[in-house]
């Protein structure tokens, strides 16, 4: 069993900042492609990046391209992203997940393990 932990959220002013963090516990997470995603009040969530297992490629929804940087540290169990320049319209509720295969592709990522999510609020 694998248990996802988000933290980093909270209230920040448009064009502030914020750093998520995604502790695994459980399973080991290093063999496995990691991603963030979110889901606003009303809407569908959302894809929003992912990273191989070996941080060699990453991939980013492109609303977020060259705001959003996805990293992880996997001796660590953790898997991060860096938001800067937040909008209002990105106020969402930020979960990581799990891919469900072992050393796969990004053009693949699927997940099977989800966090309960870290609340991200972007007033204006």
């Amino acid at each position: 069993q694998v248990q996802l932990v988000e933290s980093g959220g909270g209230l920040v002013q448009a064009g502030g900042s914020l750093r998520l963090s995604c502790a695994a516990s459980g399973r080991t997470l290093s063999n496995y492609a990691m991603g963030w995603f979110r889901q606003a009040p009303g809407k569908e969530r959302e894809f929003v990046a992912a990273i191989t297992w070996n941080s060699v490629s990453t991939n980013y929804a492109d609303s977020v391209k060259g705001r959003f940087t996805i990293s992880r540290v996997n001796a660590k169990g953790t898997v991060y992203l860096q938001m800067n320049s937040l909008k209002p319209e990105e106020t969402a509720l930020y979960y990581c997940a799990r891919d469900r295969a072992s050393y796969g592709a990004l053009r693949l990522f699927a997940p099977d393990y989800w966090g309960q999510g870290t609340q991200v609020t972007v007033s204006s």
